[in-house]
């Protein structure tokens, strides 16, 4: 039989850690929400899923939150096969990202830049003052940008982009193996839970039986 102070103590653990968990969905939703916003970065499909990501994180931690406090064995159970979904597979992206090369890196956002409308490479071009991705003055409007010049002796932006690139994918990495563990943890602690018995109901069993 669990202890009674290990009921209590998982609870308050998985409560603390929903909290988190909510917080941070209503931050992925305000910082996209803002970023569609800005005339920068409005038309860049990844906030979309950034704020998807938010609102399924946000539904996944209510559900976690009101299977804690009301001890529900089915929304904990789910709870905790979810969670350990989201391991799994962030884990598994962390991973990837963090093993993979510079080359590799320049390589992604080639694609990336050449599957890209003209708007969206103008909007970047301006925002990281460069034009043309490998070649300088082969992007979209350079004589607009104002780190040309009226020589229009353009900076590439895969040159500008290198460092960004990397540090990115070693941050998004980092963030996401270390996020991937408080999971696991929140899975586990829903496992545990779920087992313990509740010493309130127990007693109130107890003296009802007297």
């Amino acid at each position: 039989m669990w202890p009674q102070g290990s009921f209590q103590c998982s609870r308050s653990s998985l409560i603390g850690l929903n909290v988190c968990y909510i917080l941070i969905s209503f931050l992925l939703i305000g910082v996209a929400t803002y970023g569609q916003n800005s005339a920068v970065i409005d038309s860049l499909p990844i906030l979309g899923g950034i704020v998807a990501s938010g609102v399924f994180l946000l539904a996944v931690s209510i559900i976690g939150l009101i299977g804690t406090v009301r001890h529900h064995q089915v929304m904990l159970f789910f709870y905790m096969i979810i969670l350990f979904g989201i391991f799994l597979i962030q884990f598994s992206v962390a991973c990837a990202a963090l093993a993979v090369t510079e080359d590799q890196e320049l390589e992604f956002a080639h694609k990336g830049w050449n599957a890209s409308s003209p708007e969206l490479k103008f909007e970047a071009e301006q925002f990281f003052q460069c034009c043309g991705f490998e070649i300088a003055n082969e992007g979209v409007r350079c004589s607009e940008i104002a780190a040309c010049g009226e020589s229009l002796t353009c900076p590439t932006c895969q040159g500008l982009l290198k460092g960004r690139i990397n540090k990115a994918f070693n941050s998004a990495g980092g963030i996401g193996l270390f996020f991937s563990f408080t999971e696991l943890l929140g899975a586990y602690l829903a496992w545990q839970y779920r087992d313990q018995v509740n010493p309130n109901l127990q007693s109130s069993l107890y003296q009802g039986n007297m």
